[in-house]
């Protein structure tokens, strides 16, 4: 089995793992959440992230932070890598690959990009490369490594913007993409606290009419709806992955009428917090 390598130096961490379906046990231990994570996957695995299924039919890459994740099947080997915000910050360097708010923290809450076999080919010898410099560990690596994970971001950047917001159902202009990632980006960082559209629409200095309206006129759900989603999203989290009660979560996502709450949960998702986390934890999937 393939030994993991890892870079460190003070507070800055990277490391690089090779799995197959014999050692998914490693790899689904949860060790691996605080980082962010970038998941080069082959066709015929089958992953679970947060609620949501997947089968990849091609190689694709996914693009992770907080979700929660486990892999359930698949031969070929496979390849995680996985920083923290010491290593590369995707915040602090959004201008050099712009892909927080698409790649990761997106509306959609799409994870992924599948990859071409020309593109599959070049990704694959980013890895190769990162893997080499961690097996050598000369004095240049950092910045190497640093290097080929900007690589990887901007390519799969391009790819998810041709693949989610350029194509014949949905397609936002250059002009308006800045929006659209801020208002991604805000609504991750805000979303317990600020519940109403005027409150994104300040942050933005626009209307909320006006906010509103640009996202009707871009073919996506309501900025009202978006930021209910990550309510749910949270809350169904919290739920199934915590011991909190209704009560608690309630409070946790900034609601101070816990019985308000449980009313909003019910009516948008068809289950009451309580059946919602029993039906789960029984194994019933909800398509989310």
């Amino acid at each position: 089995m393939p030994q993991p390598l890892i870079f460190e130096d003070h507070y800055k961490k990277l490391g690089f793992e090779v799995f197959s379906d014999k050692n998914l046990e490693i790899i689904n231990s949860g060790q691996f959440r605080p980082y962010i994570k970038i998941l080069l996957i082959p066709a015929g695995y089958e992953l679970n992230v947060d609620f949501k299924q997947y089968a990849p039919k091609r190689t694709s890459l996914f693009f992770l932070t907080h979700q929660n994740f486990t892999i359930e099947k698949g031969k070929e080997d496979a390849i995680l890598l996985y920083y923290n915000r010491d290593f590369y910050c995707i915040q602090i360097h959004d201008k050099e690959v712009a892909c927080d708010g698409l790649l990761f923290h997106n509306i959609f809450e799409i994870p992924f990009v599948e990859l071409e076999d020309e593109e599959a080919a070049i990704i694959t010898d980013l890895f190769q490369q990162i893997k080499n410099e961690l097996e050598w560990m000369d004095s240049s690596a950092e910045e190497m490594i640093r290097t080929y994970v900007k690589q990887l971001i901007i390519r799969a950047t391009r790819k998810w913007k041709k693949q989610n917001i350029d194509n014949e159902h949905i397609k936002i202009p250059g002009s308006e993409l800045d929006i659209f990632r801020d208002f991604s980006r805000y609504l991750e960082i805000h979303f317990k606290e600020k519940h109403n559209v005027a409150d994104y629409a300040n942050l933005l200095h626009v209307a909320p009419k006006t906010l509103t309206h640009k996202f009707k006129n871009l073919n996506l759900e309501s900025p009202n709806q978006l930021i209910i989603n990550r309510i749910l999203l949270e809350a169904k989290r919290l739920l199934f992955y915590t011991d909190k009660t209704i009560k608690e979560i309630a409070y946790d996502l900034g609601y101070e009428d816990p019985a308000y709450f449980n009313r909003l949960f019910t009516h948008k998702t068809g289950s009451t917090p309580v059946t919602f986390k029993k039906n789960y934890t029984s194994g019933k999937k909800y398509n989310i």
